[in-house]
């Protein structure tokens, strides 16, 4: 009996150390695995996990998402310009019926209240009927009409000491430009500054004020320098301007430089032949609109051919010239059309032959170039007809022997 207790004890004892050694065993076993497994995981994350997962700034995005394409938006505004932060128009699309774009060129006008021309046009009671019918019908059936603004507008300033003549128009003055059809006027000339700093100043502002835009004139060389260009139709049109005059070496009309107001000069400086070639470079068309010259006489100064050889192979495809007040020839100077000088338009009452330049443009090329006679006299300028008109022809022909002119006024170069 006691003997079959000891061994019933004995077994228990043995099973119960057999369990506790196997419960220790297994537990020994597990701990080493999990921690191993753990030890695993952390060593996935710290090498595998791309450093894109990092919340980033959009800048910061993998390329193919910066360069997501982006929707273009229209460079011009609602009145179809580009402007710069001046409000001056630097670019304007201008419609025009065909493929085809009609170019008009004029010389100089006056608007000085001082002046015979003011006082004609209060007479008679408006601008419009300053200029004859066919005259005017002209200006506003071209598609871009251009002529040289010889004054400033301002009320403020002095004149300049010594200068024979110094003109000042009202600001209110520069609408009339809109009565006569214009489009864009040039202020590289030797009276753009004739009271002082502040009149060219005032007239920037002005033209900017009234959303013309002008070319050879800025408040620092950059923008005395700056090109327009008008979106014609299928065609870019680029439009450049500069003077040769005043020539001493220090001219009362102050050229622009790096960091104050002037205009465009190009009598030796050498901007301007940069700014063809950019303007080759955006458009279809380049035309350079020039002051040079000497008043008063058709013969060509030592300045000029000179001059428009370099114009030309700067890339100019069309030179339209003024300052001299009375008409000079008609040329062609390495393949481009040039005419010296359109002479005064609407400027004193002085009788004196003028000109309407017509010249049309498609798919960048000159169609046709039309020398159009006029007469300035008595305040009042028309186109002519008949015997006067083919007088003026025959005067153009007889200066201008590189180049044919027909009955009708078109050029063959």
């Amino acid at each position: 009996m006691l003997r079959a207790f000891l061994v019933t004890l004995l077994i228990t004892l043995f099973a119960g150390a057999l369990a506790l050694f196997l419960l220790l065993f297994l537990d020994g076993e597990k701990e080493p695995e999990t921690k191993q497994d753990i030890s695993g995981i952390v060593q996935i994350e710290k090498e595998d996990i791309p450093a894109k997962t990092v919340s980033k700034e959009p800048e910061m995005l993998e390329p193919e998402t910066a360069e997501k394409p982006v929707k273009e938006t229209e460079p011009y505004d609602p009145g179809g310009c580009i402007r710069n932060e001046n409000g001056r128009i630097l670019e304007k699309k201008q419609a025009t019926e065909g493929d085809e774009a009609t170019l008009l060129f004029a010389g100089d006008i006056l608007f000085d209240d001082g002046y015979a021309m003011m006082g004609a046009m209060r007479q008679r009671g408006s601008i419009r009927a300053c200029f004859s019918e066919e005259t005017l019908w002209e200006m506003e059936q071209a598609d871009i009409f251009m002529l040289n603004n010889e004054f400033t507008y301002t009320n403020r300033g002095t004149p300049t000491p010594e200068k024979q003549f110094t003109f000042r128009a009202k600001p209110e003055n520069a609408a009339l430009l809109y009565e006569l059809g214009v489009d864009i006027v040039s202020l590289a000339n030797n009276h753009a500054y004739d009271y002082g700093e502040v009149s060219l100043l005032d007239s920037l502002t002005t033209l900017e004020g009234i959303d013309m835009p002008y070319v050879g004139a800025g408040r620092n060389l950059a923008e005395a320098s700056e090109t327009v260009y008008f979106q014609a139709g299928n065609q870019k049109i680029a439009f450049i301007s500069g003077t040769q005059i005043e020539r001493q070496s220090s001219p009362d009309t102050k050229g622009a430089t790096e960091n104050t107001p002037g205009v465009f000069r190009c009598l030796n400086e050498t901007e301007i032949f940069d700014r063809i070639a950019e303007a080759k470079t955006k458009s279809d068309f380049v035309v350079v609109y020039i002051h040079w010259g000497t008043e008063k006489t058709d013969q060509l100064d030592w300045a000029q051919p000179g001059m428009a050889k370099s114009l030309a192979e700067a890339g100019t495809d069309l030179i339209i010239g003024d300052h001299p007040h009375v008409l000079q020839p008609i040329a062609n100077v390495s393949g481009v059309p040039v005419i010296y000088s359109v002479g005064n338009y609407w400027f004193n009452s002085s009788t004196i032959n003028t000109c309407l330049v017509k010249v049309k443009i498609k798919d960048g090329k000159m169609q046709s170039f039309q020398f159009l006679p006029a007469l300035q006299s008595n305040c009042y300028t028309k186109l002519l007809t008949g015997a006067e008109k083919e007088a003026v022809l025959d005067y153009m022909r007889s200066i201008s022997g590189t180049v044919m002119i027909d009955a009708e006024g078109y050029v063959t170069f």
